[in-house]
Parts: C-alpha cells; structure tokens; sequence
C-alpha cells in the first residue's frame, strides 16, 4: 500500500476526509488537509498528527522531518468528482490543461458534473468543461 492510500484510510477511519497530501521533493515532508462536516478545529489537527505520528514512526519506519495537519482552507482544492457535486452552487475558480475558448482560466458558479463534464455557470454562460482537463479547482470564498 503506497504512503497517501495508508493516510487516507487512517483519516477517514478517524472520521475525517483526506482532502489533499503532499509529500516534498526530498519526501521529508509530508501535509496533509482534512475536513469533516461542520469544519476542523486545532484538537482535530492535533489528534490527527498524533495518530499519524506514530503510525509513520513503528508500523512505517517512515524517515520524515516535518508533518502538518491543516485544513483545507475557506478556498478549498476540489479534487475528486464527489468534491464537484458536494459543492455545486459555490463559486469555483479553475485552471486548465488544454485552453477551451482560447481560456485556461474560469471563474463560476459551480452547477455539478455531468457525464464526466463540470458544469460551470460563467456569468449567466452556462459551460461545460471535461474533468480530465481540469488542472486545478478551487473554491473562492464569498465574504
């Protein structure tokens, strides 16, 4: 089982989502941002650097110099399909692979995905734009 796959299975089995995990170029450091409903607090990041703390040092041996436990943030990456759906009716910023329209750059409400599209409302333009072409997907946070 490869590093992220044992993280997330260790994340979710302390009820929570592995939103996003990084591990640097050297693989001396590792981050990991989780979520669950109603948001993280600090004793959630505490309690799961701990458990993960130990699990890389005796059933790992894992070498690291640094682990961080955050939360994803107000402008949260969307990473899997499911992310797409949970959060239709958001604003969403995206950065494509391959420019659509001569664009790699959208700003939009969120509508879901469809047939393996994510459906983007762009200023009352409704677009829709592969999965597969997706670089990057964040919330953009409304104040």
């Amino acid at each position: 089982m490869d590093l992220q796959a044992l993280v997330e299975s260790t994340v979710q089995g302390l009820g929570y989502e592995l939103v996003d995990f990084e591990i640097s170029q050297r693989g001396k450091m590792l981050r990991v941002f989780l979520d669950k409903p109603g948001g993280i607090t600090i004793d959630d990041c505490a309690q799961v650097s701990n458990h993960l703390s130990r699990l890389l040092a005796v059933e790992l041996d894992y070498d690291y110099d640094r682990l961080e436990v955050s939360s994803p943030g107000l402008d949260r990456p969307l990473k899997k399909e499911s992310d797409f759906v949970r959060f239709a009716g958001q604003k969403v910023q995206l950065k494509l692979r391959i420019p659509l329209e001569g664009r790699k750059n959208f700003i939009g409400m969120l509508q879901g995905i469809e047939a393996g599209d994510v459906q983007l409302d762009v200023d009352g333009v409704k677009t829709a734009i592969p999965l597969s072409n997706v670089e990057k997907a964040r919330l953009v946070p409304q104040f």
